[in-house]
């Protein structure tokens, strides 16, 4: 259990060593030379507002969280059960493949406009559509690595014991393309709050965090733009760090993750 903890601190020191010099040298910076509230705040002013606006900032964080959840969900759901597909027919991946690749090239706020004439402004399905567009590509790619790229080796042991092709996918591709999978989950974790915020500036109610930012921008309070952006990123980073906790337990057995303590 030391070991653990001692290799936890290591793997984690130096991200927080960096992200406090990081602060504290934002904080001198603006002091410094004097830098307008307009172009960047300082931090204390950043996490003092952050307290005071805490329950409107909560709220709207709370309902920008549960779009990208929502589109996580969904786009994750497609791309995986869309990968099983691809890799059991690959002339259907070969067909479809281009499209995918042509949807995921489109910036995202070429499709904001789109999903919110086509669900309404303030359906809040419309950007977990959007989010559902930014993680499906990410999922799919990565799940249908890991379905194709299994040892042939065994796969041909699983058919030397008459093993049918739902058989090799439950007990050999699935199992194998897990860190594959998750690798995509991940990414997806971070694109989800992307896409739920910017499918919010280009329209929502007022108790989204995208709009808030974009309100607060609008009438110059950057000091509530920068808190709102700051819950962004810790929504996000919670959520990725769900997503590695939940992969930590699902590939358990993968020998790359356990933890070996030390004598």
């Amino acid at each position: 259990m030391t070991a653990t903890l001692q290799r936890r601190a290591v793997d984690w020191g130096p991200a927080l060593v960096v992200f406090v010099l990081g602060i504290v040298a934002w904080q001198g910076l603006v002091v410094a030379f004097d830098v307008q509230d307009f172009l960047l705040p300082k931090p204390t002013q950043i996490a003092q507002t952050f307290w005071d606006e805490r329950s409107s900032l909560w709220h709207a964080g709370i309902y920008t969280f549960k779009e990208a959840l929502g589109g996580f969900a969904l786009g994750s759901s497609l791309g995986i059960l869309s990968a099983l597909l691809f890799a059991n027919f690959r002339w259907l991946g070969t067909a479809f493949m281009p499209f995918a690749v042509a949807a995921n090239a489109v910036p995202i706020i070429a499709f904001a406009p789109i999903m919110n004439d086509w669900f309404g402004l303030l359906n809040p399905f419309s950007k977990m559509a959007i989010a559902a567009v930014l993680c499906f590509f990410p999922v799919l790619i990565n799940t249908l690595r890991g379905l194709t790229s299994v040892d042939p080796r065994a796969i041909e042991l699983m058919r030397s014991y008459a093993a049918g092709n739902v058989s090799i996918f439950r007990r050999v591709r699935i199992p194998a393309s897990l860190p594959h999978m998750f690798a995509g989950l991940k990414i997806a974790s971070v694109l989800s709050m992307i896409g739920a915020i910017v499918g919010e500036y280009f329209g929502g109610p007022t108790t989204a965090l995208g709009v808030t930012i974009l309100n607060a921008s609008a009438y110059s309070n950057f000091s509530v733009a920068w808190a709102g952006i700051v819950l962004a990123s810790a929504f996000g980073i919670l959520f990725y760090g769900a997503v590695a906790a939940a992969e930590r337990l699902a590939t358990s057995w993968d020998p790359s993750r356990r933890d070996f303590q030390t004598e």
